[in-house]
């Protein structure tokens, strides 16, 4: 996605990189939260198609120290998830008009949505590849990314996406590789949700395995289904028609959705669906 579709926006006095696109205004706004590595422009054209197919209003915006955006005021800890949920994203929805948002989060984006929509409301979740619990594949694949970041050549690729590649990568690395983090679980906060939500994950995901839905699922008091797909960590990346098909209808749905049934996408269904 091309930089000039993209302005900066203050939050917390810290410049963000924003991309905010036209919708509805009758229906809440779609809200998307990036990776761990992640940016606007790394969504690549899944907002566009997205935005297309649902006609919403769009929101995105990196983090800070990803992409376009300032770097963050302070260095990173494991509280970073709940300041981000609790803290950044209620004031750039504030700023916006964008109350009550519909929260498509991929990864640790997913997983700031789950914390926001556990304390704030929400209209719906959407949550790729999120995680719940610090599991032993993640870290290893985290360590393994860290290598090529210092020996591999991953510095330079970041570079192309991010003004601070040191502030994104070492930002997100060093949180997750934190011996203090590996108790870390947002297990209580999906107890706490009450928003129809959409699970969605590759079969193969490297970071991750098929345990964090299910722990969402078990949790969760809100219609939650989940559609599983072949591949890895981006299955909006590497399915985008499908994801989207997916996401268009679920919300499409919602409206008509008796309380307590899910919308009954057929993209996605409380049984797990593999490519």
């Amino acid at each position: 996605m091309s930089d000039t579709a993209t302005r900066q926006i203050s939050v917390d006095g810290v410049p963000v990189e924003l991309l905010d696109l036209p919708g509805d205004p009758d229906r809440p706004a779609l809200v998307l939260l990036h990776e761990g590595l992640g940016s606007v422009g790394l969504w690549r054209e899944f907002p566009a198609a997205l935005h297309r197919d649902t006609g919403r209003r769009l929101i995105a915006f990196s983090r800070y120290g990803h992409g376009r955006s300032a770097p963050p005021p302070r260095r990173r800890t494991p509280a970073f998830f709940h300041h981000e949920a609790l803290e950044v994203l209620p004031e750039l929805l504030d700023k916006l008009d964008a109350s009550a948002p519909v929260l498509v989060g991929h990864s640790d984006g997913a997983s700031i949505a789950l914390i926001h929509a556990a304390h704030r409301r929400v209209s719906a979740l959407v949550l790729l590849a999120p995680h719940v619990i610090v599991e032993e594949v993640t870290v290893n694949e985290i360590r393994q990314t860290r290598d090529a970041y210092t020996a591999g050549g991953l510095r330079e690729r970041m570079g192309v996406h991010h003004d601070d590649p040191d502030a994104a990568f070492w930002g997100w690395c060093d949180v997750w590789l934190d011996p203090e983090f590996g108790r870390w679980s947002l297990e209580r906060e999906a107890g706490l949700i009450s928003a129809p939500t959409l699970l969605i994950q590759g079969a193969e995901d490297p970071y991750g395995s098929l345990r964090q839905l299910e722990l969402i699922e078990a949790r969760s008091h809100a219609p939650t289904q989940r559609l599983v797909v072949s591949g890895g960590h981006s299955p909006h990346l590497e399915h985008e028609q499908r994801v989207v098909r997916a996401i268009a209808s679920f919300l499409a749905q919602l409206p008509a959705a008796a309380p307590g049934t899910p919308p009954g996408d057929p993209e996605a269904t409380p049984a797990t669906q593999v490519d």
